[in-house]
């Protein structure tokens, strides 16, 4: 809808209240209104409000969802929001140098910002030294740009060709691995019937060996569960700020799934 559409519908909606009564003012009491909207938008970019230049804040609807509309410029960055109208949720995000738009948030693959360190293929890079691969060894899923606490950040997924499945989200800014964690979805290693299985001790001794330093006392979950038919060993260890999360086939040894997050 386009902008100057929304106002004359705003408006006839405003006299629509006045003719009709109760139907209409009930759902527009339930909004949060223009400036909870503008609110959210500048906490969720870190821009205080004395640093904002808003250009617009327009009520607008898509497939249902009615959602405030809300673009400013601070510090020589534009940004535009869309904040559900009910609910305050961040629909989607953009940034980018005043006069230009990047799309950031969205559910859009592929994004992103001429305003970041980081492009979209060093992302890759980043992902792929960590994970130990090369660029043939892989297929990618998605590389976007999106937002979390504040900051803008690589959101990269791909898998190898035993479908091992990596996900990592790397700091846009300086090229941090803040998160990451692999699933061994393809793996099956024996039929986990008749099978030789390992002890728990060992499993535990398996996954320290992953986090150096670490010692049993840093296994704070550690439990004993089956996926489909074949015992595993899944937990959690948290040292020095990060949590690793775990599950291990109880009869190879094999991790299979493996996640980390670093303290922010």
């Amino acid at each position: 809808m386009k902008r100057n559409a929304i106002l004359t519908f705003v408006a006839a909606a405003a006299l629509g209240l006045a003719l009709t009564g109760c139907g209409q003012q009930t759902t527009q009491a339930g909004y949060i209104g223009a400036d909870a909207a503008k609110a959210i938008a500048l906490d969720a970019a870190g821009i205080a409000e004395g640093a904002a230049t808003f250009s617009s804040t327009d009520l607008d609807s898509r497939n249902g969802t009615d959602y405030y509309e809300v673009d400013f410029t601070a510090n020589g960055q534009s940004y535009e929001y869309d904040i559900d109208a009910v609910t305050g949720v961040v629909i989607s995000s953009s940034q980018g140098d005043a006069g230009t738009t990047n799309t950031a948030g969205t559910n859009t693959a592929g994004t992103t910002s001429g305003t970041t360190a980081v492009d979209e293929a060093e992302a890759k890079e980043i992902a792929l030294e960590h994970a130990g691969l090369s660029q043939d060894q892989v297929t990618f899923i998605q590389c976007k740009l999106d937002r979390d606490d504040g900051r803008q950040v690589y959101d990269v997924e791909f898998y190898t060709t035993d479908y091992t499945e990596y996900d990592y989200e790397i700091d846009a800014a300086t090229g941090e691995v803040l998160s990451y964690d692999y699933d061994a979805e393809g793996y099956s290693g024996g039929t986990g019937t008749g099978s030789q299985t390992i002890t728990a001790d060992r499993a535990k001794e398996i996954v320290l060996a992953e986090v150096p330093g670490a010692t049993t006392s840093d296994i704070y979950e550690f439990e004993t569960d089956r996926d489909d038919g074949r015992l595993e060993y899944e937990g959690t260890i948290y040292y020095n700020g990060t949590k690793y999360e775990f599950s291990v086939d109880g009869y190879s040894g094999a991790i299979r799934s493996w996640e980390v997050e670093n303290g922010r």
